[in-house]
């Protein structure tokens, strides 16, 4: 097919930072993929469909669904989208990164909502009740990971502790 001067032909890849619209065609186990305008198809990886933790794509998205994505890349023909980060500003939690002990971010805090509790120096519990904390909603997965991984190490070492115990850890008596 030859173009002549007066046509346009729709061949480009998208614009990485534009954001677009598309129809969801297939859901797989690790994300989905968007068809786009001019015959092109991009994935939305399932860490950029949502902003909480996504188990399963089919909570949170359809196949035929009309969906706004932003594209991040497009490398070797392949276009990867984000829809989380195609969301408005108001709608994306804001991620302000770890802040020092007793801190508090800048401005005044939205009504009804209580102060943050300090993090923990070496333990996820809170020592009144020795439950976890709940995970702050401006940590990233990394630091909620490493708080749970931490948590669960200290929950396991009870656990052994406790059961040595009722097994009569000490020695035996002849």
């Amino acid at each position: 097919m030859k173009i002549t001067e007066g046509e346009t032909k729709y061949c480009m890849e998208p614009q990485v930072g534009s954001i677009l619209e598309g129809k969801v065609t297939t859901i797989t186990k690790f994300g989905a993929f968007v068809a786009l305008e001019g015959g092109k198809s991009g994935l939305v990886h399932i860490s950029e469909i949502a902003n909480t933790f996504v188990n399963d794509v089919h909570d949170f998205l359809q196949e035929g669904q009309t969906v706004k994505v932003l594209v991040l890349s497009t490398e070797n023909g392949k276009i990867n989208l984000s829809i989380k980060k195609a969301l408005p500003p108001q709608e994306r939690p804001v991620s302000r990164g770890p802040r020092p002990m007793g801190s508090r971010p800048a401005g005044p805090r939205p009504a009804g909502t209580a102060a943050p509790r300090p993090a923990p120096q070496n333990r996820t519990y809170s020592h009144a009740a020795q439950q976890p904390l709940p995970p702050s909603s401006d940590q990233s997965f990394e630091d909620k990971l490493k708080q749970f991984l931490s948590s669960s190490e200290g929950k396991m070492a009870d656990l052994n502790r406790s059961i040595d115990g009722k097994r009569g850890g000490g020695r035996r008596r002849r």
